[in-house]
C-alpha cells in the first residue's frame, strides 16, 4: 500500500473537515484529560476565584487580599500536555474485508490519522505502537506536524499478519509507559474476552485514559452470506462449513451481545468503548463519538 492512499485529497479533506467541525475537541475532549496530578506545579496562572474551605493557603493571593480584604486563590491551569499512543492491532484478521474498499486495518489507519491530526494540531505529542503476538513497531510520541506523515508512512507499509497475543502485547505496552497517557487501541478484538478486558483494565488501573476502537468489517456485523458457506479463521486457518441462512440470526445475536458486553465492562471501569464497522464513514463515526464524549464531559 502507498502512503498516498491515506493522504489523497478526499481523505485529507475529511480530516480537515473533522477538525473544523469538531473544534470543541481542543477545548473539551482531549483537554478534559489534561488534569495533572501535580496541580499547581509546572502550571500557568489562569484566574482568581473565591477561597473555599480546604484550599491550600499557599495559593491565596495576598496582594488581592490587601486591596479587597477578601480571600482569593489563584486558579491554575496545567501546562502539561497529554501524550497519546495509537495502538494498532497488526494481526492477520485485521486485513479482512468482504466488499468494502478498506480493510479493517485500512479503516483503523484513517481513524488513527484523524486523531493524530487533532492531537498534533493542538501540540499534544502522539506516538504509535503496532502489535500482533508482541509489540512490533514503536514510533516515539512527537507533536511536530511531520509526525502525521511519519505515522501514516509507517502504517501504510505494513501488512497485517500473524496471530494475536493481546495480553502479552498490552503488558509490554504497560511496562513502556512511564507517565499518564491516552491509549487509543484499534482492534477487532476477536480474541478471548476475559484476557482482553483484564489487559485493558491493567492499563486503566495504572492511571492511563483508554479508548477501545472496536473495528469490525460490515460483513462481520450483518452476516450477509447465503447458502452453505465455508468459513475460515484468518489467523489459525481452521475451516468450518455452515448453513448461512440458518446461522445468521444466532450469529448476529452473539456479535451484538459480544459488543454489548465489552461496552458494559468498559463503562464500569471508566474506559471509552467505540463500536464501529467498516461501512461507516470514518469521519462521521469519529465525530459522533467525540460529540457524545463532549456531552458526557
Amino acid at each position: 500500500m502507498s502512503v498516498q492512499k491515506y493522504l489523497k485529497p478526499e481523505v485529507i479533506n475529511q480530516i480537515k473537515r473533522l477538525d473544523l467541525r469538531a473544534q470543541f475537541v481542543v477545548k473539551g475532549f482531549l483537554h478534559g484529560l489534561h488534569a495533572s496530578p501535580f496541580h499547581g506545579f509546572s502550571v500557568e496562572f489562569s484566574e482568581h476565584r473565591k477561597y473555599n474551605h480546604g484550599d491550600d493557603l499557599k495559593d491565596i493571593d495576598w496582594q488581592v487580599y490587601a486591596k479587597t480584604d477578601k480571600y482569593y486563590v489563584k486558579k491554575f491551569e496545567s501546562e502539561t500536555n497529554i501524550t497519546g499512543y495509537l495502538v494498532m492491532d497488526l494481526s492477520h484478521s485485521m486485513g479482512y474485508t468482504y466488499r468494502q474498499t478498506l480493510t479493517k486495518f485500512d479503516y483503523a489507519i484513517c481513524l488513527a490519522a484523524s486523531l493524530a491530526y487533532l492531537m498534533v494540531n493542538q501540540q499534544d505529542p502522539v506516538g504509535l505502537i503496532t502489535f500482533n503476538d508482541k509489540i512490533r513497531q514503536s514510533l516515539p510520541p512527537r507533536s511536530k506536524r511531520t509526525q502525521l506523515g511519519n505515522l501514516i508512512s509507517l502504517l501504510s507499509n505494513l501488512q497485517p499478519d500473524g496471530v494475536t497475543d493481546f495480553r502479552n502485547s498490552i503488558y509490554q505496552l504497560a511496562a513502556m509507559l512511564k507517565n499518564r497517557s491516552l491509549v487509543m487501541v484499534f482492534s477487532d478484538f476477536l480474541m478471548d474476552e476475559k484476557e482482553t478486558m483484564d489487559s485493558v483494565f491493567r492499563l486503566r488501573h495504572s492511571g492511563h485514559d483508554v479508548i477501545m476502537f472496536h473495528i469490525l468489517d460490515e460483513a462481520e456485523v450483518s452476516f450477509p452470506f447465503n447458502g452453505v458457506c465455508k468459513m475460515k479463521d484468518p489467523e489459525t486457518g481452521e475451516e468450518l462449513k455452515v448453513d448461512a441462512d440458518g446461522f445468521r440470526s444466532d450469529y448476529v445475536e452473539q456479535i451484538e451481545e459480544f459488543r454489548a458486553s465489552l461496552n458494559r465492562q468498559c463503562q464500569k471501569n471508566g474506559i471509552d468503548y467505540v463500536a464501529i464497522d467498516t461501512s461507516m464513514q470514518f469521519d462521521k463515526a469519529l465525530l459522533e463519538y467525540l460529540i457524545s464524549r463532549r456531552a458526557r464531559g
